[in-house]
């Protein structure tokens, strides 16, 4: 356990340059007063690593130092290959980057970890687009990740009900069921765009200072939890036989399956259940219950029953035919 936080230690001093016994120990989820341990264990292994005094001090190694670790195990060489997504990095423009680097990794891997990405490709493949759409990558997706990678402000012309101008800081991008988003600072407030609803691109002629503090998984998390509970403000009463209750979750969201089902009552006599399933309309609840068939009986509001009852009653006379 030692060894390995000692080897994650100097990786961070290697990567990050100066850093101060606080951050250390915030990064290896230690005391300072371990950090300080370790630092006098690698100084006493013939590493050349030294504190620096004063305000913006901190440890860091000798200038022109590098660790030449082989220490890597089957696991770690073979997620390394995992890790690149090269579907989405070619849509980003950066296909020629994760070639190179790849071609480094595998150059700096041991004779007997040279199968690596062989075996990864053999057994995984991550198909991040969504079903039915050929449709390939939002046009500006390359360039706006230029402007993230560069910070660089942008002006974006962006479709919604009319094409608006957006002076827009890119802090980055996100992809979430085949769709791109950007993550963006407006003013001081941080804002989401679909990529495929940009039309333009075009450089602001400065770079901004991004906030360091900025958690873009954390933000995404929140923003997408938001997006769903604003889309379901409305509910309708529901009984489920017991399929009913097992095939919810292909035909409605996934929150509002989890919420209806969490809140269902004790099953009946003949094992149905009934609960209040939250829906984004009626006429969305229309569309996903019709999915259902027989499984599902509407039990309010009224006007979304009558419609079931109409739609099943269509149904009846069709195939009674």
């Amino acid at each position: 356990m030692r060894a390995s936080r000692l080897v994650s230690l100097l990786l961070l001093l290697q990567a990050r340059g100066t850093m101060t016994a606080a951050e250390l120990a915030r990064e290896l989820e230690v005391s300072e007063r371990t950090v300080y341990r370790d630092v006098l264990a690698l100084s006493a292994a013939g590493i050349p690593v030294y504190a620096e005094q004063g305000r913006r001090g901190g440890y860091r190694l000798v200038d022109g130092y590098r660790t030449r670790l082989t220490g890597l195990s089957r696991a770690e060489a073979e997620a390394l290959f995992l890790a690149g997504l090269t579907g989405p990095a070619e849509d980003m423009g950066l296909a020629d980057a994760v070639a190179a680097a790849r071609l480094k990794v595998l150059a700096a891997l041991p004779s007997s970890l040279q199968d690596a990405p062989v075996r990864t490709g053999q057994r995984f493949h991550l198909d991040v687009a969504g079903w039915f759409d050929d449709t390939g990558p939002p046009p500006m997706l390359a360039a706006l990740a230029r402007a993230v990678w560069q910070d660089e402000t942008v002006v974006l012309r962006y479709r919604r009900d009319r094409e608006v101008t957006r002076t827009v800081d890119p802090y980055g991008l996100v992809l979430k069921g085949g769709t791109w988003y950007l993550v963006g600072r407006v003013g001081g407030d941080h804002r989401t765009y679909r990529v495929d609803r940009v039309s333009a691109v075009e450089p602001a002629g400065r770079t901004f200072d991004r906030d360091e503090s900025f958690d873009l998984r954390a933000f995404w998390a929140e923003r997408a939890a938001q997006f769903v509970e604003t889309l379901l403000h409305e509910t309708v009463g529901i009984r489920l036989t017991p399929a009913g209750v097992r095939l919810l979750r292909y035909a409605v969201e996934p929150p509002a399956s989890r919420r209806a089902l969490q809140t269902a009552g004790e099953p009946d006599e003949q094992g149905r259940v009934t609960t209040r399933l939250p829906v984004e309309s009626l006429d969305v609840a229309y569309t996903q219950l019709m999915r259902l068939g027989p499984e599902v009986e509407v039990l309010d509001p009224p006007e979304l029953r009558d419609r079931m009852a109409e739609a099943a009653t269509r149904l009846a006379a069709l195939y009674h035919r």
